[in-house]
């Protein structure tokens, strides 16, 4: 007998219930996710969040009341195996890495589509950080101005050359199909790459690495 595969629970959590309807719509096309329950606002969200316990929490970062970021931090409180990703109109980079630091497992943008939001949804239940990808560069600009301590350089001895130049392209926030061609790699040797990258940094995510890179590249001019 075949054993059969649960699907991903999905809360949603939107001030907006039009959105709500397409999103819970979108997702349910595909068997593999459940959108177990909505919420309009923070406080109704963390009260379903509690009893349903989902997977995956898709929430608004700008909401009336209770903002997102509040809802964030009592969420991982009090369902700390849930997986939070923001999903909003918000491209700023303030915003990106205030939910980052929160502890947010992603930040997504409502303009993004239909394929990416599954697989990040997908990537974020298996415990994988989730960006969109028009995001990343804006972190790296953000760390860039800013005064976060650096790593220690001699993390960077654990790299291979080549390892060091996908770091490099982790950093300016370029996807696999970019640095393959930038590179002259095919996508699968570049996804090997990034993967000994993280593995050998114990970082989880790309963007963790685009901001290491930054850090230790800012260590060395200062």
């Amino acid at each position: 007998m075949e054993e059969t595969t649960q699907p991903i629970s999905v809360l949603l959590i939107d001030d907006h219930t039009l959105f709500r309807s397409g999103i819970r719509s979108l997702l349910q096309r595909h068997p593999e996710f459940d959108v177990v329950g909505e919420a309009a606002d923070g406080v109704e969200g963390i009260k379903r969040a509690k009893q349903l316990k989902p997977q995956v929490v898709l929430l608004d970062l700008n909401m009336p009341g209770m903002s997102g970021l509040e809802t964030l931090q009592l969420l991982l409180q009090d369902c700390p195996d849930s997986a939070i990703v923001m999903l909003t109109v918000s491209e700023d980079a303030q915003d990106l890495a205030a939910a980052l630091k929160a502890g947010a497992s992603g930040y997504l943008l409502k303009n993004i589509d239909t394929d990416y939001l599954t697989r990040a949804v997908r990537r974020a239940a298996a415990g994988e950080t989730v960006v969109a990808e028009a995001m990343t560069s804006k972190l790296v600009a953000q760390l860039q101005a800013g005064t976060r301590p650096a790593e220690p350089a001699s993390d960077l001895d654990r790299l291979t050359p080549r390892e060091k130049e996908i770091l490099d392209c982790l950093a300016r926030g370029e996807s696999n199909k970019v640095i393959a061609r930038s590179l002259d790699l095919s996508e699968s040797t570049v996804k090997i790459h990034v993967q000994n990258v993280l593995k050998k940094l114990n970082l989880s995510s790309r963007v963790q690495a685009a901001v290491f890179a930054v850090e230790h590249r800012r260590a060395q001019q200062g």
